[in-house]
């Protein structure tokens, strides 16, 4: 049975993906702030707080992560988060904020896993990136900043680990119905067509976890068959 880690696997697509990676044999070590909202029960399941955006004492918390799973042979990073605007809009340390979670944190993560992942006979370090990270757009500046830096690291850490055991792999989702977008203005169109489900994006992360260990699969790029976003009433 392989140990995989799963970030934000408390909402969104890192619950699903979780709930999906359980169903199917995997044991999970699920990362996220907290787990209250929605709680896994199950024995193949260890939930563990750490808040990925206090950046001061992540090294410390995924160095200790490490020693005590030397087990884990994948890695599945789920957590991020959105902030949309003209770019005078955002203060220096939301500037900051979104940077660090969902770029610095990320490199983090593989920093603290990836001399074991080298060790191992097979391994697995899966990113979650963005339609963001494919072409800019009005009001996501920094949110694209942060995606297409994920994608850079994923084609060079891919190209890094082309020696090794590790296969590296960046998901492009659209937009997805998740929680992602409650703090946001804006949100996909109501119809099933106008938006990707988590679990469409679980569906495509099993398929790169489950595909031939001598082929990888670099980058996914999930769209809605029809893109539409709603604002939200004021």
């Amino acid at each position: 049975m392989r140990t995989l880690l799963v970030t934000g696997a408390s909402s969104g697509i890192g619950y699903e993906t979780t709930k999906k990676l359980l169903s199917h044999g995997y044991r999970v070590i699920g990362i996220a702030r907290n787990f209250q909202r929605n709680p896994i029960s199950d024995k193949d399941f260890i939930p563990i707080k750490i808040d990925l955006s206090k950046l001061s004492v992540l090294p410390q918390a995924l160095s200790a992560l490490s020693r005590e799973h030397p087990e884990i042979t994948g890695l599945i990073a789920c957590a991020g988060s959105g902030r949309f605007g003209n770019i005078e809009t955002f203060s220096y340390e939301q500037i900051r904020d979104l940077i660090d979670l969902n770029l610095i944190s990320q490199a983090f993560l593989v920093k603290a896993l990836i001399p074991s992942f080298k060790r191992a006979e097979q391994a697995d370090i899966i990113l979650m990136g963005s339609e963001s990270a494919l072409s800019g757009g009005k009001h996501g500046a920094i949110y694209c900043a942060s995606k297409f830096a994920l994608r850079g690291m994923a084609q060079s850490l891919r190209q890094e680990c082309a020696s090794s055991s590790v296969r590296v792999t960046l998901i492009n989702p659209g937009m997805v119905r998740t929680p992602f977008f409650d703090s946001l203005h804006f949100e996909p169109g109501a119809e099933e067509t106008q938006a990707i489900e988590a679990d469409d994006v679980a569906e495509a992360i099993l398929s790169a976890l489950h595909l031939r260990r001598g082929t990888v699969i670099d980058e996914i790029n999930l769209s809605p068959l029809k893109k539409v976003i709603r604002r939200k009433k004021d």
